[in-house]
């Protein structure tokens, strides 16, 4: 939707797909959360940037095929769009495959 013409495709899944990220995610989430918590700029600042990576781990776990997007000449790919693409679209799809795994809110923190 971010972008009129470029479509992706997302991974349907399995459980044992779903307690592979979520073991993925739940350490990098609980680290988040503590620093966010903190009154420092150095743990908002790194609180955030965790952030940014449990959303590229979204995006590289989940998503299979990216159609209609170039990225510096190149064919986009999950790596290429978490580096180079349009920050709307990553998090697009890493909204899509979070809800494609059904994880909560809750679930996302522990």
């Amino acid at each position: 939707q971010s972008i009129a013409g470029v479509r992706y495709t997302i991974r349907r899944v399995s459980l044992a797909r779903r307690n592979e990220l979520v073991r993925s995610v739940r350490e990098l989430s609980a680290k988040s959360e503590y620093l966010d918590a903190g009154n420092e700029l150095k743990d908002q600042i790194e609180a955030n940037f965790l952030a940014n990576e449990i959303e590229a781990l979204y995006i590289r776990w989940g998503l299979i095929r990216l159609d209609g997007l170039r990225i510096d000449g190149f064919e986009a790919t999950a790596d290429l769009l978490i580096d180079s693409g349009p920050e709307g679209l990553a998090r697009e799809i890493a909204a899509a495959v979070r809800r494609q795994i059904g994880l909560s809110e809750e679930e996302r923190k522990n």
